[in-house]
């Protein structure tokens, strides 16, 4: 992956919470992963209007990945920059960088999925206005 800021073409400030911090004292590995299928989803829904409550297709993680750079805790925010790393016909893989809100980089990853129909649960194209919005952050 790429450096942490000019090629995330979305980002997002979420803010951490006091029961994200782990007993170690710094927010645990698992509030990144669900930062990473927030942000993605949030931006599905907001930017490429997809409905997934009542869309005929539904988008499933297959594989998802993160590697950390350094801790972060509560009350820091973590701003969260979206790109498209590649997008096929009916997957799409979502690259995740994280930092904090003083600019240090915390955390990179990424999340495949693939859309697939909600009754089938085979592999459906991904079309319309989510697939040309999903066009918009694919990096070069």
């Amino acid at each position: 992956m790429a450096g942490m800021t000019g090629d995330y073409l979305y980002w997002e400030r979420v803010p951490t919470r006091w029961k994200d911090n782990d007993v170690y004292g710094h927010v645990n590995n698992v509030v990144h992963y669900s930062l990473m299928d927030t942000v993605i989803n949030e931006w599905m829904i907001r930017t490429a209007g997809f409905d997934p409550v009542r869309s005929d297709a539904v988008a499933l993680c297959v594989e998802s990945h993160c590697v950390y750079k350094a801790e972060v805790s509560f009350p820091d925010t973590i701003d969260v920059g979206l790109r498209v790393g590649r997008l096929g016909r009916s997957s799409v893989r979502w690259e995740v960088g994280m930092r904090r809100g003083d600019g240090t980089p915390i955390a990179e990853g990424h999340f495949v999925h693939v859309f697939v129909g909600r009754d089938s649960r085979r592999p459906v194209e991904i079309t319309g206005t989510v697939r040309s919005e999903m066009e918009k952050l694919v990096i070069a």
